[in-house]
């Protein structure tokens, strides 16, 4: 061979092999993160090119659906009854959410919003509600006073209904950034929206996505990262839902939790600080972890008996 042809194979092989990765990228695995629903979402998925843009218009369907705080989303003009038509994605989380009701008895509510409100959380009120304005506001409240038509018509029995999808809308976007994901050929993610996970696969260790359950505390600024305890998943989901951080106290020096029992109209008041529930799907996930918090202990381990779907681990005060 003369001594010219060496350098020409050479780069001959090099330009070959450069093609054929323009054609056949290698998968890595790629972070990801943006903001969404008021918090933070963190994407970790093997792929041989970023998916954002596409799992980021999944994200804005479920907001122009689901949010309560967007004016302009289907929710929100339902809630101000300038229409009652749902589109599909309202029509699937309203079926999901009256299907936890049910299997509840009720703790999980999504007509809560009125009392929510009236506590202190959500929209501002600015004073506590007294035990008229509650009875009152208990009138507006029960998912039976909401109805889903086959045509998928929201009935309401009264106007003054609202609807608040909050604790069942975050993980169904991010089951919607999993399914997306899935279409798109990716076999190895997870998804993270404020606290609410989905996995599947492997992480780039070639080991089970780890996710951290936070260890209760009262550090009202969030920023204490103690982990309780770390689970293991391949294939599912977790939400965990808390009281002990969303609170405050009155001047009187009574604590006020965030999750209020739809029943009673009052918060909840017993010995569950967290309750973390893994689930085949996000959005399931995340109304029963809040269902857990409103019902306690005692009532959840009954519910799970009833629901080998779900696991659960629920940390609670010492009594």
């Amino acid at each position: 061979m003369k001594k010219w042809h060496l350098p020409f194979l050479v780069l001959l092989i090099v330009g070959t092999y450069l093609a054929y990765l323009q054609k056949h990228p290698t998968a890595r695995y790629i972070k990801e993160e943006m903001q969404v629903f008021g918090t933070v979402m963190h994407v970790t998925y093997k792929t041989t090119a970023s998916l954002r843009e596409g799992y980021s218009e999944e994200l804005r369907q479920v907001d122009m659906s689901l949010s309560m705080f967007n004016p302009m989303s289907t929710l929100s003009r339902i809630n101000r009854n300038e229409t009652d038509t749902a589109d599909a994605m309202l029509q699937e989380v309203l079926r999901m959410a009256m299907a936890v009701s049910e299997a509840t008895d009720g703790a999980f509510d999504v007509t809560v919003a009125p009392l929510v409100n009236a506590w202190g959380f959500g929209f501002k009120n600015g004073q506590l509600p007294d035990s008229v304005q509650v009875d009152s506001l208990l009138t507006l409240v029960g998912y039976r006073n909401i109805a889903l038509t086959e045509d998928g018509r929201v009935e309401k029995k009264y106007p003054g209904i609202v609807m608040d999808l909050s604790a069942i809308a975050k993980g169904y976007g991010v089951d919607k950034v999993a399914e997306y994901l899935k279409a798109n050929g990716v076999t190895d993610y997870m998804v993270e929206i404020g606290g609410e996970v989905a996995c599947q696969g492997r992480n780039a260790k070639g080991k089970a996505w780890r996710i951290g359950i936070n260890k209760p505390d009262d550090d009202p600024t969030s920023t204490n990262t103690d982990i309780e305890k770390v689970i293991e998943l391949e294939d599912g989901a977790m939400a965990t839902s808390g009281n002990y951080r969303n609170y405050y106290v009155t001047p009187e020096g009574k604590r006020i939790m965030h999750t209020i029992d739809p029943k009673t109209g009052y918060p909840v008041q017993h010995n569950v600080l967290s309750a973390t529930v893994i689930a085949p799907t996000c959005a399931m996930a995340d109304a029963f972890a809040t269902s857990f918090m409103v019902m306690g202990s005692e009532r959840a381990e009954e519910v799970l008996k009833q629901h080998p779907e779900l696991k659960a681990e629920l940390i609670c005060t010492e009594e």
